[in-house]
């Protein structure tokens, strides 16, 4: 993909996150009825109509290019141009009244993270990334921490239920008490204040790619590392996250692997 077209990909990530913003906060104002998928998960009018918004955008921009997205599923192949769509990633939030749901959106280029656009509406923020350009936040370039310290480090946990169960559960909790402070803000948030340098680690085991890929340019813009809890890179198959400093990501992955191994 050339530079025009990484731009006109970017504006139109952001043109389709606005739109749907103002698909959400329609709706977090006036309510809205709740079905239950058969994942057990929750979906609203919210979640469709936003998803719709954000397509509309992006098939105007990029007619070529494939959208997969969490309510309507895959228009078109996956191994070229695909965006990443959630529309509204946190619906549980959303549905409880809390401000802890975004809108997801990013595109791969024949496998490849480019770009990403974090919209929260309600929480107020918004940040965006591409391949080489940066991270932006608020009309700055932001970056993460250079914290290498672990005794200094900042940790958040979001979705860590499938990690209860895993060996690594105790590495977690070893370097929760070598940190300086756990959080779990969860969501995209943990994710926007990794990215600007106000937390050093991230650590989830259950997520979707369509919950992380635009928050996987975005951290990896800001100077940062984002992997699986293996130390991949992500890919349409990842399902669980390790995010941090460079230094602090490393010491991390290596502990959690000593762990996963039967090391001490």
């Amino acid at each position: 993909m050339n530079a025009e077209t990484a731009a006109q990909a970017l504006a139109a990530a952001r043109e389709a996150a606005a739109a749907a913003a103002e698909v959400i906060l329609h709706y977090w104002k006036r309510g809205v009825d709740v079905e239950i998928k058969g994942d057990a998960t929750p979906v609203t009018a919210a979640d469709r109509e936003a998803e719709q918004a954000i397509r509309r955008v992006l098939r105007a921009a990029l007619p070529g290019a494939a959208i997969y997205g969490e309510e309507f599923g895959l228009d078109g192949r996956r191994d070229g141009l695909l965006w990443l769509v959630d529309p509204l990633d946190g619906t549980k939030s959303f549905v409880r009244r809390t401000p802890f749901f975004s809108t997801q959106i990013a595109l791969m280029d024949r496998g490849e993270l480019v770009l990403g656009v974090s919209s929260a509406p309600v929480y107020g923020e918004t940040m965006w990334a591409s391949a080489g350009n940066g991270t932006w936040f608020e009309g700055e370039r932001v970056h993460v921490a250079d914290t290498a310290d672990f005794s200094q480090a900042s940790i958040s946990t979001g979705n860590v239920k499938t990690l209860t169960g895993d060996a690594r559960w105790a590495a977690l909790g070893a370097m929760i008490r070598d940190s300086n402070r756990i959080r779990g803000y969860g969501d995209f948030c943990h994710y926007h204040l990794l990215a600007r340098g106000s937390l050093d680690l991230v650590v989830e085991s259950d997520v979707n790619i369509l919950d992380i890929a635009a928050l996987a340019v975005i951290v990896r813009e800001a100077g940062g590392v984002f992997t699986d809890l293996d130390g991949h890179a992500p890919t349409l198959e990842t399902r669980s996250v390790l995010a941090g400093t460079p230094a602090i990501h490393a010491t991390a992955l290596q502990r959690l692997s000593l762990n996963r191994n039967g090391g001490a």
